[in-house]
């Protein structure tokens, strides 16, 4: 297999599995694949940000106060944003060693509990990150700068990719879908 190849989203042709799941499981590749190529980009344009910040501050003394503040959301945005591709591609820090030393039965068993209780913690961080959307877009909330952009822009991104992240670990923990 090789590292570009998704393991999570590979759907293997089974009689059980429906069409429906199929569909929105490659939906699924193709936006977390888009997602990736995004936050990609977002990573390289806070990079050059950052540079611009230090050659602008230090060697052109051009003050100014919106550089970090991009970055931050550039970041977060890239961050959250690759996570579900990541997921899929189960490149998350992870203890392999177990995996190793472990019979398969209870290396699956272990696999899943592990993907159950992320899955867990997931669903809670989303649902928090979609409520910290709501109340910035409801109360016009903006960061406390002099630049001062709004925040739903990060929290919208922070929801967005903690959805993604949850619908592929609920996709992982169906039966055709583990391995």
């Amino acid at each position: 297999m090789s590292a570009r190849e998704p393991i999570a989203t590979t759907i293997p042709e089974t009689a059980a599995q429906s069409q429906p799941l199929r569909l929105a499981a490659a939906l699924l590749h193709w936006i977390n694949a888009v997602a990736a190529a995004a936050s990609a980009v977002a990573a390289g344009i806070a990079g050059c940000v950052l540079t611009w910040e230090v050659v602008g501050r230090y060697f052109l003394k051009i003050p100014s106060d919106w550089q970090d503040e991009l970055s931050v959301f550039l970041l977060v945005g890239a961050t959250f944003l690759s996570a579900g591709w990541i997921q899929a591609l189960r490149g998350h820090v992870g203890i392999d060693a177990l995996s190793h030393i472990l019979p398969p039965a209870l290396d699956r068993a272990r696999r899943f509990l592990a993907d159950l209780a992320s899955l867990a913690f997931c669903t809670f961080f989303c649902w928090k990150s979609w409520t910290l959307l709501q109340e910035a877009w409801e109360d016009g909330q903006t960061s406390n700068s002099a630049w001062a952009p709004p925040l739903w822009i990060p929290y919208g991104l922070m929801s967005l990719g903690m959805t993604l992240l949850v619908l592929q670990l609920a996709l992982q923990l169906l039966p055709q879908h583990r391995r």
